[in-house]
């Protein structure tokens, strides 16, 4: 059975972190669509855990990592249910959130390139499961939230978890240290995500008014 979790300590911690993190920002994205408690607790869970899971199915990597893990659940839906209660200070603590979404994206990322290299998968492969790792679980949020997900129209997002998966696999072709390579990456792509947040760095869109008559 493969591993859930890189052997890397820091990794874990971040992705406990990141996955507590993403169920609260499920659950208010639920609470701004006015849904029940039960709506609340399926959007803090499908944000937090989604991304893993599609890219387990996408890998056929099997068992899907939380199933071996029920800890995680509880903690998501308890995370969802926890910001109910909590939602009026919510506000105060954004910048908190800002930073912990981007240590989650950064971790979610590797742990994706990891799950395909375990699996001795072709690198563009790792890559694409990085970034399918980091930004699904948002994407889902907003679809189910009748939104436009966020990742395809603000600040460098997506383009972060590309950047780190790239970073990543290329430290790791030309031989670093797995620790050090994490380290570097990690700090790399946290500070690329964070410049982009304060300096409000996008991506050129494309705009498409005409109509088709």
């Amino acid at each position: 059975m493969y591993s859930f979790l890189p052997s890397v300590p820091m990794l874990t911690v971040i992705y406990v972190v990141a996955i507590t993190a993403e169920a609260m920002s499920g659950a208010l994205a639920a609470g701004r669509r006015n849904m029940d408690i039960f709506g609340v607790a399926v959007i803090a869970f499908v944000t937090a855990l989604g991304g893993g899971t599609i890219r387990d199915i996408l890998l056929g990597r099997f068992p899907v990592g939380w199933t071996q893990h029920p800890e995680y659940v509880y903690l998501v839906v308890f995370a969802g249910l926890l910001t109910i209660v909590g939602a009026s200070y919510m506000r105060r603590l954004k910048h908190v959130f800002l930073v912990l979404d981007a240590m989650g994206l950064i971790a979610f990322s590797l742990i994706g390139c990891n799950a395909a290299l375990e699996m001795d998968y072709p690198i563009v492969v790792a890559i694409m499961s990085g970034m399918i790792t980091g930004i699904s679980g948002g994407i889902l949020r907003d679809v189910l939230c009748n939104q436009v997900p966020v990742v395809f129209r603000r600040e460098l997002y997506a383009s972060v978890s590309l950047f780190a998966c790239i970073l990543f696999l290329s430290l790791r072709e030309l031989g670093v240290e797995a620790d050090i390579n994490t380290a570097v990456t990690f700090a790399s792509g946290l500070v690329l995500r964070l410049m982009a947040i304060w300096g409000g760095w996008k991506l050129p869109t494309f705009s498409y008014q005409q109509r088709w008559d």
